[in-house]
């Protein structure tokens, strides 16, 4: 089923670490919405078409609970739209539009995995796509291990525990865990494959190691958004087949696609 427009009830909204927030929002399938799948993300709006700014935001989905019907967001606060989103309270209501894209093929992902154990990368806010993904894989039967990346002090990976048989972290800072990249701390050659998210230089490296270990990579990209639905062309990456748009083609894609 296509995207859909759909005013949306905030459940809650927190503050989980400085400048990042998790809002969880009712999305009744019951009443004939489609249910996201990991990977698609949602075009966010908590103001008027008249008033700035003028683009809605693009949010990943982060979880979703399809006995509860409600959608789960992680977002990173930058700017004056996910300052809007941040401000909004339980009870109100914004515009969701979606699900939007092509996200992991999960089905395709346990055959290839054959029953060896699957990577999961992230790279801070990056990391916001793949719960969801963790609990489909896990739920099909995926052995998963998580690596993830950050700045300084991680966030959210409590929620990794139920599907992750091990979740290794790297900081910049050597806050917690490795002291350096999460690349440094990766061997694709251990896993039938390994899907990724996160910065696009984190991605790239993730991208290499795979390339000389012979093992399958599908990353996940972020792009600036306008319409969310490959109207606009706003969002077109260059790959080895072609011009394709980030928001309608992907945002997942063969990372020896998108990636030299």
């Amino acid at each position: 089923m296509s995207a859909v427009k759909f005013q949306a009830e905030v459940l809650e909204n927190l503050c989980i670490a400085p400048d990042i927030c998790r809002m969880t929002v009712r999305w009744p399938v019951s009443a004939g919405l489609p249910a996201p799948h990991a990977g698609q993300f949602y075009m966010l709006r908590s103001w008027a078409f008249d008033e700035t700014p003028m683009l809605s935001r693009p949010i990943s989905v982060h979880d979703y609970d399809a006995e509860k019907e409600t959608l789960t967001f992680l977002y990173q606060v930058k700017r004056e739209g996910t300052e809007k989103l941040k401000a909004l309270e339980a009870g109100q209501s914004l515009s969701l539009t979606g699900p939007c894209g092509n996200g992991f093929d999960t089905a395709e992902i346990v055959r290839t995995a054959a029953g060896r154990p699957v990577a999961v990368v992230g790279g801070g806010i990056g990391t916001a796509p793949l719960l969801l993904l963790c609990r489909e894989l896990s739920a099909a039967g995926c052995k998963l291990e998580l690596y993830c990346g950050f700045r300084d002090q991680p966030y959210g990976l409590e929620e990794f525990l139920p599907y992750c048989a091990a979740v290794s972290v790297a900081t910049d800072s050597g806050a917690v865990g490795y002291h350096g990249l999460v690349t440094e701390i990766l061997h694709p050659e251990q896993f039938a494959a390994v899907l990724t998210c996160g910065p696009m230089v984190m991605m790239r490296g993730v991208a290499k190691l795979c390339d000389a270990a012979g093992v399958p990579c599908l990353a996940s990209l972020e792009r600036k958004m306008a319409c969310g639905l490959g109207a606009c062309l706003g969002c077109t990456c260059h790959t080895k087949v072609g011009a394709k748009t980030v928001c309608k083609d992907g945002p997942v894609f063969p990372a020896e696609e998108v990636f030299e």
